[in-house]
């Protein structure tokens, strides 16, 4: 988004005929039941005899790719009267930052009506006859990806106008664990940084929606009905959910973007200009640090030396553009252990180590405009810091206090919870049981713990087993589901990733099957 990308309740079993990925199958595995499919299964009574509008892009379909506009528009009692599109679009064929005008949708004959444009907050026309907006959209877990502005100021509309908001709740790419990064200070709230959450938030879009209304950070709350999904857990990164990655814009391509897009995001904010690249043109977006006066081996070693978990710098280097690039990639092998928003500023650390260069000074030295990069981290503090000479590991520890905070004020707006299983991210252990929400209908404004039902559920998880389709090979099934073909090798012993065949099994690892 922007920051260089620019840019509830009810619960059934999911039936393993419905359990698809898209262009392959699943067995032997709990599945992920979005809130999409949830809202389907029960018949759609949420909103059986309204008009609806939906607020929407590509990454709005179900695991057998089917749109949510088409779902409602087929669905039974249901009027589905207008789209509403974010930044890059309802069709996500927009530039990032670039506006959006309203029209009419070619395939639907729907009004389109952009909250990317002239307005960021849908307008009383734009709600007007609608009892009901629902908003489906997979969001990063990246507090300045803009997605979950535009959410909020829909609710505020709809509160507006007496006009019902429906969320149906999605993963949280980076799983529900991971809270990490500072807070917003209301000087440089923006819609980069419209909450005052940390930068990786940890929470689903439904759980989000919740807080927002519950904690008045909207003129005046509004009715909000969140349909939860069923069978997903916090510890679940994006490969863990069994679900295949729709690109939700041109810079998020991939299952594990969101985790590169948390740290690199901000380095590259501040990067800009000094010649350094994170692959955003190499369809790479956020997965490495180039430049043409790196050192990749001074570079690599630099950041392997800090020992950061779940995370390796190889080095890496390309021609683009006849041009010689040299630096890291970015190896995630561990979601859920790797600290990903620090690693933006061990970045920088390592670049003056292995380089020499101050790529902070070097910005200001060039009277580099701070603004963006204030309004992404939410603060202009890190600037101070920077300015200050302040370590890597000073400016983590900075935000930890803000962080430790947020975790006992989300909590009562939660509504997945997890097996026990020791935290990457915080010293303890997290004796919660796996949660499953029960049946409501709406969630009431006022804040409150909402009730829950406890499934048991294995602390690890097992491999998923696909069947392999038509058009699959194992580049793009590692792609889909964010793992390596060496890993799908070595899963599967004996077989020869390299020539699969229609129909056959195939085992695609998890980090905790590992």
């Amino acid at each position: 988004m922007r920051a260089l990308i620019r840019s509830g309740f009810l619960v059934v079993t999911l039936s393993l005929a419905t359990a698809g990925l898209c262009s392959a199958t699943t067995t032997d595995v709990a599945q992920v039941q979005l809130g999409s499919e949830v809202l389907a299964a029960n018949g759609f009574k949420e909103l059986q005899g309204k008009r609806v509008g939906l607020i929407t892009n590509p990454s709005g379909v179900n695991r057998n790719g089917e749109s949510t506009i088409d779902l409602l528009r087929n669905a039974p009692g249901v009027k589905l009267v207008a789209l509403l599109g974010p930044e890059h679009g309802v069709y996500g064929d927009v530039k990032a930052g670039e506006n959006i005008r309203d029209k009419t949708d070619p395939r639907t004959g729907l009004p389109v009506h952009s909250l990317y444009g002239a307005t960021r907050k849908p307008t009383p026309p734009m709600l007007k006859g609608l009892d009901a907006l629902v908003y489906d959209l997979q969001d990063t877990g990246v507090r300045s990806y803009t997605f979950i502005s535009t959410m909020g100021l829909a609710m505020e509309a709809c509160a507006e106008a007496g006009v019902e908001f429906v969320v149906l709740d999605r993963p949280n790419p980076l799983g529900g664990e991971r809270v990490e990064g500072p807070m917003v200070d209301d000087r440089l709230r923006s819609f980069v940084g419209q909450w005052n959450i940390p930068y990786a938030y940890g929470m689903t879009c439904g759980e989000l929606a919740q807080m927002i209304n519950g904690e008045g950070w909207i003129r005046k709350r509004c009715k909000l009905t969140v349909i939860p999904m069923n069978g997903w857990r916090r510890s679940m990164a994006w490969r863990d959910t069994g679900l295949r990655w729709t690109p939700t814009s041109p810079n998020v391509p991939r299952g594990n973007s969101p985790l590169y897009y948390a740290a690199t995001g901000l380095f590259g904010e501040l990067a800009g200009g000094s010649g350094a690249s994170i692959g955003t043109r190499l369809k790479r977006p956020f997965e490495c640090v180039i430049a043409p006066w790196l050192d990749a081996n001074r570079f690599s070693a630099a950041m392997n030396s800090y020992g950061l978990r779940g995370i390796r710098f190889p080095t890496f280097s390309v021609t683009h553009e006849g041009q010689r690039l040299q630096g890291v990639l970015l190896k995630i092998d561990d979601p859920a252990r790797a600290p990903l928003v620090a690693i933006n500023f061990y970045l920088l650390d390592a670049i003056e180590k292995a380089s020499g260069r101050d790529l902070f000074v070097e910005a200001a030295q060039r009277k580099k405009d701070f603004q963006m990069f204030d309004k992404v981290c939410g603060t202009d503090e890190l600037r101070s810091q920077l300015k200050a000479g302040k370590s890597a590991s000073e400016i983590v520890e900075s935000w930890k206090a803000g962080e430790e905070a947020f975790r006992l004020k989300q909590e009562k707006y939660l509504l997945y919870a997890d097996a026990p299983t020791k935290s990457a991210l915080a010293p303890e252990s997290r004796p919660a049981p796996v949660v499953e929400p029960k049946r409501a209908t709406a969630v009431d404004p006022t804040p409150a713990r909402l009730p829950t039902a406890t499934n048991s559920g294995p602390a690890s998880l097992a491999p998923l087993v696909i069947t392999v389709s038509k058009g699959d090979t194992a580049a793009k099934i590692a792609q889909d589901l964010g793992v390596t073909v060496s890993d799908l090798a070595e899963a599967n012993p004996g077989t020869n990733v390299s020539r699969l065949k229609v129909g056959q099994k195939l085992k695609v690892p998890r980090p905790e099957a590992k």
